[in-house]
This record gives C-alpha cells, structure tokens and sequence, in this order.
C-alpha cells in the first residue's frame, strides 16, 4: 500500500515523477543544439528571478519542474553540448547518469567498509580494471603494496599525494609538529593550480612552490628541476615533493616522465603524476607512451569525469604504497570501530582521502566500463582525436591562423595571427553567438584560443560547424 507519511514523497508518486524526470533529461539531449552553448544572462539575473523568501507549503513537484524550464535553463551553460569546446570535457553518458540515478537512490554513505562492503569492494575491482585497461604498472593494483581509490578531483588527488609525500620526507613529525618551512615541491610553470592551491593547504607555503621551465614544447626541464633541487638541498631546504603532467590544461604538454621519475628516485623524493583529462587516452595503445616513465612514480591520477563518459566527480587515483597514506590520513575514533576494520582483512577508504564520507562513486563508472567496454571507450577517444587533427590541419593550411603548440591529442592551440586584442575580439564574438564555446589560455605571452573536442555527442558536423563561424568570423577582425 503507497501510504503517505508525513509530507514526504510516496513511492507511487516518486515512481511517477522520477519518469518525468527521465523524459525531461531526454527531452534535453534531444534538444541540447537548439540552445546557445554558452549561457547569456547577467550578472545576478538567476538570483532576480528566484522569489526572496522559501515557501511555507510544498509546492507540487509539477511546478517545481516547470521552474527548471522558466529559471533555470537560461542560466545553463551547456557542457553537454556537442558545440562546447572550451576547457576540457566534462562528459557524462546514458549509463553514468543512471549509475548514478541508483547511487543517489540507494544513499550509501561509504566510509567504511562496514558501511556498505559493495561500495568499497566494488570500487577495489573498477579500480582495478582501470589499471589493466591503461596498463598500469603492476604496483598500483590492489594485490600488491598499492591500489586506487576514487576521489572527487584531480585537486585532491594531487593534494592527497602532497600530503604523503610530507609526512614521507619528515618520517611522519609534521602530522606531529606542524610544518617547519624547509619542505620544498616542484611542478612546471604549466602545471595545473590546483598544485599551488595543494602547497597552501598542506602547509609548505606557495614559497616553497618551485615553478620550473618549460621548453618550446610547455613541457618541463628535467635538467632545470634537477638544478633547482640541488639548490634548495644547498641551502638547507628539504625537497619532497614533484608534480608532473601528462596533458597540461593549457596546452596538453607532455612533460617527460621517465626523465623526471629517475631524478626523482636518485633524490628519493615522491613523485607524483596528474593524467587529468589526458589519461584516458591511454585505453588505446597508440596513445599509452603518454604514460611511459610511471613505473618510476609513486602515485597517479585521471579523471574519468572529463574524457570517458563518466560524469562529475571522478578521479581515479593510484598510489604504489598505500601504507604510507592510510598512516598520513588515518585517524580512528572509538565511533568508527568495528570488527571488520581490526581484521586488517578490509580496506577502509575513508583513510586514502581528506573527508570521512564518501559516495558510491565506482556504480556510475561500473555502469559506463561494462556499457561501452573497452572497445567502445577506445572507438570514442579516437574519434575525437581524429575530428582535433582534423581541425589543427585546417589552422595549418589557412594563411590567417598558426598553431600556438603541439596538438598530440584532443586540445588545439591556436591564434589568429593578429593582436591579442584581435584574439580576444574573435573569442568573444564566437561565445556571443551562441553556436560554440571556446577559452583560452596564454602561451609564450600571447593571447591564444584553445579547441577541445572530448563531448560525448560531438561529431564531425559539429567540427566543421566551428571552424565555418571561426573562419567567418575572422573576416570582420
């Protein structure tokens, strides 16, 4: 009997309005080209619209979803567009959104194994899978010393690793003590900011950040890296810590992996490794000497949230020692306690990450990995590659523009060969129109336009849709 309680929802009604609720999604992707990729509203405009006080009485769930359509859509800016390509992809699939549909139903909170042992055994096993998929070296796989974990971001992922590497380099005393100033960690001058955010909060101070070069590819010096830790060493400083990375977000550089690793191992400092978006890429053989070099790291990270069909959040995050960061980031009050854990026979992964609580990330990527398997995830990232060099080709053979950098993936640097002010005025004009999406980043001091192509819906037609409005653009400049 669907009896009603209170003022909650009944089953029979949910199981109503959860079908509308999938119609509507649809309905979205079926439109999603018919919006402007790039929301146009104001400043403050979401916020005018939205009644200044809550309701007293519920409102009928009909009328909420009518306000999704009223308020909120304009306000979208739609990175599920097959135009959107800006940034890096934050793609999602059918099966990821229904993944995650059963893991919001299902309300697990997973920071114990106790707490649900599907959450974190099942999350052992799609980590797992993921290790063999991009060959991985062995050491990151749950059978060995090592293992992975799925973690919100690749920020945290990199911050997590930071935090090892800190407590590695002082024998576990800054947990203790507190940081002393003298830690040192590396990355280039292309890297992610996520790592000078993860020197803030780890304590060691955006001072003891070293930038490192990069050469006429963005990619780092290992030369230079290893200079400025004989330096710091010199002076009395305590190196720990190197973030290198295979993709970088503003170029999709690829720094030198095996280079970097073995400076790392001679100096016995932790060597971490961010895939971020790139990562995926290595599903394909062809692409895995992206990776070659991570047999010398100690951990590693990508995000299928951004290239494999698998919507935010999820970092897939590997370390090769795990006992150093269970040892870095556990701590067990009485509350927490339970047999399972004393065992030792379980794994507890509210001790690899910052929170206690963790959602059941691993449905939603279980879901997409046994949908597409690996033929269909290696069948999608080569398209994708294929549609950016298409598109670098035709910056190539056009006199107005110039590539800025290597495209060895999906990202295309480009400029138009003109002022920064003429970039800039090509960029803006391109998102105002609402047919395509595009950011841009600085490379070699100019101002340049960068072209991702990773959306799950994107295809050729969308490809050339954009270089027809760049090119028709650049005729007014």
């Amino acid at each position: 009997m669907d009896k009603k309680i209170g003022f909650h929802m009944t089953v029979e009604e949910f199981r109503q309005q959860g079908r509308k609720v999938v119609d509507w999604i649809a309905d979205y992707y079926q439109n999603i080209e018919s919006f402007p990729v790039l929301s146009q509203v104001q400043p403050g405009q979401i916020r005018a619209s939205l009644p200044t006080e809550p309701p007293f009485k519920g409102e009928s769930f009909e009328a909420i979803l009518q306000d999704v359509n009223r308020l909120i859509l304009p306000g979208i800016t739609h990175w599920q567009s097959p135009k959107f390509f800006a940034f890096f992809p934050a793609n999602t699939s059918g099966p990821s959104i229904l993944g995650e549909l059963l893991s919001a139903g299902l309300g697990v909170q997973g920071m114990l194994w106790a707490t649900s042992p599907a959450c974190t055994e099942l999350e052992t096993h799609v980590l797992d899978w993921l290790a063999g998929m991009l060959v991985l070296p062995d050491k990151f796989k749950s059978n060995s010393r090592g293992g992975g974990v799925i973690q919100d971001s690749a920020s945290s992922a990199s911050l997590t690793a930071l935090l090892a590497a800190r407590e590695r380099a002082t024998a576990f005393q800054t947990n203790q003590q507190g940081s002393d100033g003298r830690l040192v960690a590396y990355t280039s001058t292309q890297a992610h900011s996520s790592i000078e955010k993860a020197v803030k909060i780890a304590g060691l101070g955006v001072k003891n950040l070293r930038l490192i070069e990069v050469d006429d590819r963005f990619a780092m010096q290992p030369e230079a890296l290893a200079r400025q830790i004989r330096l710091d060493r010199q002076t009395g400083l305590i190196p720990c810590f190197v973030s290198a990375t295979a993709g970088t977000t503003s170029s999709n550089a690829l720094d030198p992996l095996p280079e970097i690793g073995r400076i790392c191992r001679q100096e016995e400092l932790w060597f971490h490794v961010d895939g971020a978006m790139s990562g995926t890429a290595a599903l394909c053989p062809e692409y895995r000497y992206i990776l070659e070099g991570l047999e010398l790291a100690d951990s590693f990270c990508f995000n299928p949230h951004k290239w494999m069909f698998t919507n935010f959040d999820c970092d897939c995050f590997y370390v090769a020692d795990r006992e150093t960061l269970i040892h870095t980031l556990s701590i067990l009050p009485e509350y927490l306690r339970n047999k399972a854990s004393e065992s030792g026979a379980v794994l507890d992964y509210r001790d690899w990450h910052i929170p206690l609580g963790r959602r059941f990330r691993s449905l939603k990527l279980w879901f997409v990995l046994r949908y597409y398997g690996i033929e269909g995830l290696q069948y999608h990232v080569r398209q994708h590659i294929k549609l950016a060099q298409t598109f670098a080709g035709w910056i190539q053979e056009d006199a107005r523009f110039e590539l800025a950098a290597p495209a060895p993936l999906n990202l295309v640097c480009f400029r138009y060969k003109g002022s920064d002010e003429q970039n800039q005025k090509l960029l803006e004009r391109l998102n105002q129109s609402g047919d395509l999406y595009l950011t841009h980043t600085i490379l070699k001091g100019g101002f340049t336009l960068r072209f991702c192509v990773g959306q799950t819906l994107t295809e050729e037609r969308h490809v050339v849709q954009a270089w027809q409005k760049i090119q028709e653009t650049a005729v007014s400049l």
